[in-house]
């Protein structure tokens, strides 16, 4: 059976490739299991210095699996407990408590919880083919984890217009906005991704280390206040008639039909 991770070590710099391209990457499966063993023993490997995550196939990542969420719905599981258990809600999504940087190369598609998860990683590019989205509102859930971080990462009235659209940002666009330092031909994605880890790895360890742990007391300020309004807005939002709908519209290919309940 195919690992749901590719995770390769290099002479000093780690990378971890999603393995759903049958399913767009989405975070299901046991990727999530596969990518926390691995963060592990990257975090715990001196020679480490460096991480890069990129997706396999034609996304870097559809976010939820919102296929397995239908069924789960369809057995009577919440939609709060479903976004909980993908690594959703206000909680961070693993990279960024990794002390290591991490560089997040979006080779395609990067929506929902797969726009979240690299938003949670510290250097950011992508291929002229990316885009991204958080399109829960369209399924009648919540973004959990952009909600609180995307507008510590770009500009506010960006971040309520993709919050609250859902509308598809292309790569230009999100190089305007900052969820992306550069964008490559889809050729260069992986070697300038090296480049960088390069660059990381030639710099002192401690005083690397040191500044990602500076700039994330930055990027948690308020998390945790916020996190507990969202735990709240969550049970009632991801626990309703509309979030069961969403996902069973999704996998029936179908337009939803919401209630507001």
């Amino acid at each position: 059976m195919m690992s749901d991770l590719l995770y390769d070590k290099h002479d000093h710099y780690a990378v971890f490739t999603f393995n759903r391209p049958e399913r767009l990457n989405a975070l299901g499966g046991t990727l999530m299991a596969e990518v926390e063993d691995a963060l592990t023993d990257f975090n715990a490997d001196p020679k480490m210095r460096a991480g890069i995550v990129t997706g396999a196939g034609r996304a870097f990542c559809a976010g939820a699996d919102l296929k397995e969420m239908a069924e789960r719905a369809a057995r009577g599981v919440s939609g709060h407990a479903m976004t909980q258990a993908s690594g959703g809600g206000g909680r961070g999504l693993r990279w960024s408590s990794s002390p290591k940087p991490i560089i997040g190369a979006a080779n395609g598609l990067a929506i929902g919880g797969g726009l979240e998860s690299l938003l949670d990683m510290d250097v950011r590019i992508c291929s002229s083919e990316a885009y991204f989205g958080l399109y829960e509102p369209k399924r009648g859930i919540l973004a959990g984890y952009g909600i609180q971080h995307l507008p510590h990462v770009i500009n506010m009235a960006a971040a309520n217009y993709i919050l609250l659209t859902a509308d598809r940002i292309s790569a230009e666009q999100a190089l305007q906005w900052g969820i992306v330092s550069e964008i490559v031909p889809p050729e260069r994605l992986m070697p300038r991704a090296i480049e960088i880890a390069d660059m990381i790895a030639a710099n002192a360890p401690l005083s690397v280390e040191g500044t990602k742990a500076s700039i994330q007391i930055w990027r948690q300020a308020g998390i945790p206040e916020a996190s507990r309004l969202y735990e709240w807005i969550g049970r009632v939002v991801l626990s309703s008639a509309d979030a069961k709908e969403g996902p069973t519209a999704f996998a029936e290919k179908r337009d939803a039909v919401w209630k507001g309940a």
